[in-house]
């Protein structure tokens, strides 16, 4: 059993960093409900141990994409402000969000991402 416990969980990291790096981004999307399932994590828990998992994808992502097609750091700062200040809102009013509802609205994002992407 620890075998394959330990084993999901690698897998789960390989395929959070292959989704992440093919599609720069939604590792964070798939890793929630593997972490889930493939974890002995606290339902609490999971959703900021994805956050601390995709930090490290995304700066393997960003020197990766650096080295072969380059980055315009420029016209990314509005974006990291933005982000940054979501990300510290998000961390602050997070633990007064019930889990039930932060999974909820992580499921109809993957869905409108998924038929937004089809259509």
């Amino acid at each position: 059993m620890y075998w394959i416990y330990s084993h999901g969980i690698l897998l789960a990291g390989l395929a959070a960093g292959a989704v992440n790096g093919l599609f720069g981004a939604g590792g964070g999307m798939l890793l929630v409900p593997l972490l889930t399932v493939l974890s002995d994590l606290d339902e609490d828990a999971v959703f900021p141990s994805s956050v601390c998992i995709i930090l490290p994808i995304c700066l393997v992502s960003i020197a990766v994409t650096a080295m072969t097609t380059g980055l315009d750091l420029v016209a990314s700062v509005p974006y990291l402000m933005g982000s940054a200040a979501g990300g510290l809102l998000a961390g602050l009013l997070g633990k007064k969000i019930p889990t039930v509802w932060l999974h909820r609205t992580l499921g109809l994002l993957i869905l409108w991402g998924g038929v937004r992407y089809l259509c």
